[in-house]
């Protein structure tokens, strides 16, 4: 069975190069309406109290990140753990500090923490509905550039699992792949000759293409853009002429309203790029106790 490094927790590095690099951009030569509005003002010596409140249902991202976001300048209460369920008009978190401090991250804070508890709303969406079937829901490598980890990360605390993390750690060979090797045997063998040892799984379209595979041998099969009874029968096919335990998912145009047709046709995950590329990002406010 394949399987790949689950991103359950972000490393403590990584999350303090990011906020900075965001914060960086954001904040090129200071807040200026901050500073300007407030330079004389008694606010920007004396602590204030924001909190950090829901504007609809969702489930919560971001337990690890946001203290980084204020450092130990500021003093936050955080009510609640990645993967719970936060209704609408709940306080998500109280943070007192600088009111200075906090306008010139609010925004980078609110950006990151709602599209993660976007991904992770949606993935508990689709995580629900397999999770009957022992059916995992997979992320795709369709993350915004430069967030990969935060977004994978969120897709685990929406109940859902990770698949590759980059190119560097798994072999997935599609139709390009194929077309370039002169073919699927070749492009199976050249794959298998890679210099880490690792397994190899195979984006296929038809039965054809299956049998081709099988003849070589492979850890794992995507099928690509099959309707329900399709995949059904080739999900059968393959274990009736392979290993029994070979790895099989499904991908391509599934999303929450044709899901339950795709759970019962014993796949072992179902991968989305929806889960990343088409999120909305959840609805959270800071606003400041005066």
């Amino acid at each position: 069975m394949i399987e790949y490094t689950q991103i359950r927790k972000l490393p403590e590095d990584y999350i303090i190069r990011k906020i900075k690099e965001f914060l960086d951009e954001d904040l090129p030569d200071g807040d200026i309406t901050t500073e300007s509005i407030f330079k004389k003002h008694h606010y920007s010596k004396n602590h204030i109290t924001a909190i950090l409140q829901a504007e609809e249902d969702l489930i919560f991202a971001g337990e690890q990140l946001l203290p980084y976001f204020f450092d130990n300048k500021c003093e936050i209460k955080l009510f609640a753990q990645d993967g719970n369920t936060i209704k609408n008009n709940e306080v998500i978190a109280e943070i007192n500090g600088l009111s200075d401090l906090i306008l010139s991250r609010e925004r980078v804070m609110l950006n990151l923490m709602q599209r993660l508890c976007g991904i992770a709303t949606l993935t508990k969406k689709y995580s629900d509905i397999a999770k009957p079937y022992s059916v995992k829901i997979l992320d795709t490598r369709k993350t915004t550039p430069g967030l990969r980890l935060f977004e994978k990360y969120a897709v685990t605390v929406g109940g859902g699992y990770n698949h590759r993390l980059d190119l560097s750690s798994g072999i997935l060979i599609k139709d390009n792949h194929i077309k370039a090797a002169g073919g699927i045997k070749n492009a199976i063998e050249l794959a298998k000759s890679n210099k880490k040892n690792l397994k190899v799984e195979i984006e296929v379209e038809n039965l054809q293409e299956i049998k081709e595979a099988l003849e070589v041998g492979v850890d794992g099969f995507l099928l690509d853009n099959m309707n329900p009874q399709k995949t059904k029968e080739m999900v059968n096919f393959i274990r009736s002429n392979g290993n029994k335990e070979i790895f099989i998912e499904s991908s391509g145009g599934i999303n929450l309203e044709n899901l339950k047709d795709y759970v019962t046709t014993g796949v072992n995950a179902i991968s989305s790029g929806a889960l990343t590329h088409s999120v909305k990002s959840s609805n959270i406010h800071l606003e400041f106790k005066i």
